[in-house]
């Protein structure tokens, strides 16, 4: 029997993984697909996520981005330099994901991948984990499957909170692209962006819809922006898949389990961000399952109060803002966007410097304007 079954290889069931095995317990992760697998992503991560972690993510990043580039509906570009910042991480997940569970993997993470979960049940002191050729038995389990994945639901989370959104992307290899800066566009997006994100080989390109209901055609959205940049994306395979963005706190523990990354719907609904937070919340759902099964009664109660605590909280200030900014998009680009002073206090919220909550009164104050007849 398994100290930990961790149920899936993103950023956040190998955060878990990895923090389990650094600890001594004996941890197996479960992954469907055969690992590296493509994972549709933009791909930007923030440099702070390496504090976390005591082995150097320099081999899994494609490349570094030190400016930003915005356009509205395409036109009047603006070039923000993160100036005094570290420079964002741009990954492919392929690499960077099993990169990570590598690492678990040299402190004795027991990976099976191609290993499809059919599901979960507790039985007296443990849960049984059913797979498509074996039963197997672990104390505690973590779901970290993902917006698509079912661990959540089959561990009785059935009525999580979370706001669905959208995105489709695609992977365009192009030999030497301009790898200077990280594109957004908005304007041509209702309530979300587009963007593109170089790598050393090419770009990952693609829209997002973040508010929930909008009937918009994202293919022909992001065939038309990719021209841009020289991508012909019709003969290109395109991805769609659901976004799990937090849409309010609520319980991530339950008997002996807890669920993490898009599971737990921690996706910041404003920008999107969910690699950063996936990394956190396996971080300390491992730190959680060690206390418990040291003896800490209250560790996965505590797990949930911490990601409340650390994360949800700015979440709700995310959340004001992405629902003014989403609204008032013209006015929201011209007041916030454009100035340079803004993109650096996103750099550093990003970074961890600054939090939501810092900004929040000003930028909310500044947004509603654009809602008041003749303010805007």
């Amino acid at each position: 029997m398994y100290d930990c079954i961790v149920v899936g290889a993103g950023p956040s069931g190998g955060s878990a993984a990895y923090h389990l095995a650094k600890r001594g317990r004996s941890v197996l992760l479960l992954e469907k697909e055969a690992l590296p697998r493509y994972k549709p992503c933009g791909g930007g991560v923030s440099p702070m996520v390496q504090q976390w972690f005591d082995f150097d993510f320099a081999p899994a990043v494609s490349l570094t981005i030190s400016q930003i580039r915005y356009t509205w509906q395409m036109g009047e570009p603006e070039i923000v330099d993160l100036a005094n910042l570290e420079p964002v991480w741009m990954v492919r997940r392929d690499v960077f994901d099993h990169y990570l569970v590598q690492q678990g993997q040299k402190l004795g993470v027991e990976l099976r991948d191609r290993t499809l979960v059919k599901g979960v049940e507790w039985k007296g002191d443990r849960w049984l984990v059913t797979t498509e050729h074996e039963v197997l038995a672990a104390k505690y389990v973590i779901g970290a499957d993902g917006a698509r994945g079912s661990m959540a639901k089959w561990l009785g989370f059935k009525e999580r909170k979370c706001r669905m959104g959208a995105a489709l992307e695609v992977e365009a290899p192009q030999v030497n692209p301009d790898v200077t800066a990280a594109h957004f566009d908005f304007g041509g997006v209702q309530n979300g962006y587009i963007w593109n994100f170089p790598k050393a080989d090419g770009y990952s390109i693609g829209a997002g819809t973040f508010i929930g209901g909008e009937k918009q055609n994202l293919k022909e959205i992001t065939a038309k922006y990719a021209q841009q940049f020289g991508i012909d994306i019709t003969s290109i395979k395109q991805f769609g898949h659901p976004i799990c963005l937090w849409d309010g706190n609520q319980a991530l523990h339950t008997q002996n389990a807890v669920i993490t990354g898009e599971s737990a719907c921690i996706v910041d609904p404003f920008t999107a961000e969910g690699i950063r937070p996936s990394l956190l919340t396996g971080m300390y759902a491992a730190q959680a399952v060690d206390e418990a099964i040291a003896g800490n009664a209250d560790a996965l109660k505590q797990y949930t109060l911490k990601i409340q605590e650390e994360w949800g909280e700015d979440m709700v200030w995310a959340q004001r803002i992405a629902n003014l900014f989403y609204r008032v998009p013209s006015f929201a680009y011209k007041i916030g966007v454009k100035r340079p002073s803004a993109t650096q206090r996103m750099g550093k919220i990003l970074c961890g410097e600054m939090r939501y909550r810092d900004v929040a009164s000003s930028a909310i104050k500044k947004l509603t304007k654009g809602l008041i007849p003749g303010m805007g």
